[in-house]
């Protein structure tokens, strides 16, 4: 195989949007390392035409123990892209007056914590040139925030995005995303959202070509319109 193969790891890659970005950036010749929590037939599938350009890990991403052992399978990797896309949305009719403190406290640590607990442990090992990207939502949007709803997934991307600046302020050289997929028919969004897996996934992965060697922190859709903070 050869050594100059672009290298992406994508985490929370068993279905959805995280399938539709190993699957295309398969396509475009490069090597994907994709994690999963469990069994993941159709991402096990894309290994008899990818080969060894597909490297499947398992991990579930608020295993602390879990995310250093991976770090240290990859201890030789040099990544181009490191996409974070793991989430949860379990409290979606719930308020901050009855959402149950259990329920809030994982949310909040699976949608915000956890991808910054991958991103401190797996940024050493991206290019100057690469790109790190959190999945988030227009919803995090603070100042977008004018109809209320969803409020506990609201909360938990506004965390991850204020996160997300905060590393940035640390790691200044570093391109860094939170990025919107658009409003996607998958199990999260719905029959009735408005774009498939397959033209969000077409549209970030054109983001994030833009965003290769540009530092700073950057709020964006998948048509690369910024986004409000």
């Amino acid at each position: 195989m050869s050594q100059n193969l672009r290298t992406a790891l994508i985490i929370g890659a068993s279905r959805g949007l995280g399938l539709g970005l190993v699957t295309a950036y398969l396509a475009q010749g490069w090597r994907v390392i994709a994690t999963r929590r469990g069994g993941a037939t159709a991402l096990e599938a894309l290994s008899a035409t990818a080969g060894d350009r597909l490297v499947i890990e398992t991990l579930d991403v608020t295993d602390e123990a879990g995310i250093a052992a991976l770090r240290e399978r990859l201890a030789g990797e040099t990544l181009d892209l490191l996409f974070v896309s793991a989430g949860v949305s379990t409290c979606k009719s719930a308020t901050s007056a009855d959402v149950a403190a259990e329920a809030f406290a994982l949310e909040m640590a699976t949608n915000a914590l956890a991808p910054l607990r991958i991103i401190e442990t797996f940024a050493s090992l991206v290019a100057p040139s690469g790109v790190i990207v959190a999945l988030s939502s227009a919803l995090g949007s603070v100042s977008g925030n004018t109809s209320g709803g969803t409020e506990v997934y609201r909360a938990s991307k506004a965390a991850l995005n204020s996160l997300l600046r905060s590393f940035s302020a640390r790691n200044r050289d570093r391109s860094l995303v939170a990025l919107h997929p658009g409003w996607v028919r998958t199990d999260m969004g719905g029959s009735n959202a408005a774009i498939d897996i397959e033209q969000s996934v077409a549209g970030m992965v054109e983001v994030i070509a833009g965003r290769a060697g540009k530092p700073g922190c950057v709020y964006l859709d998948y048509r690369g319109k910024p986004i409000d903070w």
